[in-house]
């Protein structure tokens, strides 16, 4: 729309903003990752790392870290 704002309703600048507003958040929040393939090595580590994890051989409860930094 080649308008000036001057010459716009408000109901047309308002779709305008809208619009704008709605294309850069979709632009921000987009799932950049979408569309490409996990290697089959990496989700191997993935799950390896879970399973650590849940067995408490890797990494630190949320308890842990909040008592060692002093949050609670």
């Amino acid at each position: 729309m080649a308008a000036t704002v001057v010459k716009m309703t408000k109901q047309e600048l308002k779709e305008i903003i809208e619009s704008t507003v709605e294309k850069k958040l979709l632009q921000l929040l987009r799932d950049p990752d979408r569309g490409l393939v996990l290697k089959k090595a990496l989700k191997d580590r993935l799950l390896r790392q879970r399973k650590a994890v849940a067995v408490g051989e890797r990494g630190e409860s949320l308890t842990t870290i909040v008592r060692r930094l002093g949050l609670n």
